[in-house]
């Protein structure tokens, strides 16, 4: 199984992209999203992959994170979504906005990924709440993203940008967090603290997606105020 890449950009597609590992090339197929976040041919870049292997065909699909990695593989177990309608998802919400969505109820965002029909969206909706928020508390330790590092991380005897340790990995991923990788930590955290407040996992995963603000990156503190609101309205 392949679970992450790292190499040299070749090629970038509509759909997919292809990466040069030590001189193997590797096609990924990511969301629109990733596509865009990626640096530009000839750069170096680091994926997170999942290896979907059929009778007929053998593709990878890649991601900049842990939590979307784990998304991906969420969608799939639903009934009417293959790999390539849970990419358009991912593509179109992002984890952020998938993560909300399902956590409210809000099927119609999930409905604006193409080749995703009311049905499919409330069906994603519907099987993936009670899921959620076990992706929401990985955030706190998986959350960042693997596509931070345009330059090689080391080079052989050879010159070639090809070989890293997971300590130079580690390290290039460092201070490289983005507003939606903290926003995704923040929310893990609070998610925990309702928790041992003594609320579901549910409960408190919804408070938290309506607390949270897209837009804006909301402290732990500010997060769980917002959220406690919601779940005690007679509170003040």
């Amino acid at each position: 199984m392949i679970g992450r890449l790292y190499g040299k950009i070749e090629y970038l597609s509509e759909d997919y992209v292809l990466i040069d590992v030590q001189g193997v090339g590797y096609i990924v197929y990511c969301s629109e999203r990733t596509l865009l976040s990626l640096p530009a041919v000839g750069e170096y870049t680091f994926l997170y992959t999942d290896l979907l292997v059929r009778e007929d065909i053998l593709q990878l699909f890649g991601f900049t994170s842990i939590v979307e990695k784990e998304w991906h593989r969420l969608l799939m177990t639903v009934q009417g979504v293959g790999a390539k309608a849970a990419l358009a998802i991912m593509g179109a919400l992002g984890a952020d906005g998938l993560n909300r969505s399902i956590s409210i109820g809000d099927w119609a965002a999930v409905k604006q990924a193409k080749g995703i029909g009311p049905k499919t969206a409330q069906r994603v909706v519907n099987e993936l709440k009670e899921k959620a928020p076990q992706i929401m508390a990985m955030a706190a330790v998986f959350g960042q993203s693997a596509v931070d590092k345009k330059k090689p991380i080391s080079k052989d005897s050879k010159g070639n940008a090809d070989i890293y340790s997971e300590g130079e990995i580690a390290g290039a991923r460092e201070g490289s967090t983005s507003s939606s990788e903290e926003r995704q930590k923040n929310q893990a955290e609070a998610l925990s603290a309702l928790k041992n407040l003594g609320y579901s996992s549910s409960e408190a995963a919804n408070a938290i997606a309506l607390a949270s603000d897209l837009e804006e990156t909301l402290s732990t503190p500010d997060i769980i105020k917002k959220a406690l609101k919601l779940l005690s309205p007679n509170e003040n």
